[in-house]
């Protein structure tokens, strides 16, 4: 179909509020797209490809080359199916974006009471890890579930306590080598392997893999991730792929209290703070 056909298809159609409805919804899909692969590398690949194949289309349109048109056509197939394995990376990070706009129905939270103690645990905990040099890396689960990364590790099942994370993360133990990673309140695991960012752009070219990990967990899910550095003692924490650098137990509470507190936030306040992160 050239670009003639286009235009006299769309001037042809009546003006009724099914086909005002029809595309605004064409629209929105094309919007949600490009806020999808917004800032990410599908991005640059995208537009590479659009802007060959409306080159190649045109190129046939305005010169009437038949044979090259079906060969296009053929070529459309074809990437239609390429397409899901080029993207894979990303289309998962999209669906679990998506899926982020249906809130748990687990029913299952955290009382504030417990949130209060438990992020009084932790920061005392990773206060002390920084003062000692030792380093950790501590995962918060939120809305996105972590179970193949808990099966990782060494299960422990226990309450959040600050003397068991320094025993957890003291130097030459065996599980200091690792993740803990924590649902509702308890550690559920220690020594979990997490996927490393290969991200090439870090806020510090000597981050080592501690922070790559941390970087990696968040860039797929929504986790938020702790990283106390063994050669500094610097406390920083990672959420959605950005870092929150140099920052002290206070700070740190504060942080952990605001995402948090996201289990506790009825259903329309979960879908406004959403769309307001996808815009």
């Amino acid at each position: 179909m050239g670009f003639q056909e286009i235009l006299w298809t769309i001037q042809s159609l009546p003006t009724s509020w099914q086909n005002i409805v029809d595309v605004l919804l064409v629209a929105l899909v094309f919007f949600l797209i490009l806020q999808l692969v917004r800032g990410t590398r599908a991005a640059t690949l995208l537009r590479g490809i659009a802007i060959v194949l409306v080159l190649v289309w045109s190129l046939s349109s305005v010169l009437n080359l038949q044979a090259f048109s079906w060969l296009l056509g053929g070529t459309l197939t074809a990437l239609a199916v390429a397409l899901p394995v080029i993207f894979q990376e990303e289309l998962r990070r999209w669906l679990d974006r998506v899926g982020r706009f249906v809130p748990s129905l687990s029913g299952e939270s955290v009382r504030e009471s417990d949130q209060v103690l438990l992020i009084t645990e932790i920061c005392d905990a990773v206060r002390l890890l920084a003062r000692r040099y030792h380093g950790a890396l501590i995962v918060l689960e939120c809305e996105t579930g972590l179970q193949e990364y808990i099966e990782s590790g060494v299960a422990l099942e226990a309450n959040v306590t600050s003397a068991l994370l320094q025993t957890i993360f003291f130097p030459n133990t065996a599980l200091h080598d690792g993740a803990v990673i924590i649902r509702r309140g308890r550690i559920l695991a220690a020594a979990c392997t997490l996927p490393v960012s290969t991200a090439r752009r870090l806020p510090d070219r000597q981050m080592g893999l501690r922070h790559r990990a941390a970087l990696g967990i968040s860039e797929v899910s929504d986790a938020v991730a702790i990283v106390v550095s063994e050669e500094s003692g610097r406390i920083s924490v990672v959420v959605s792929g950005r870092f929150i650098r140099s920052i002290d137990a206070d700070r740190l509470a504060m942080i952990l209290g605001e995402y948090i507190q996201r289990s506790r936030h009825p259903l329309w306040e979960t879908w406004v703070r959403h769309l307001r992160s996808a815009g």
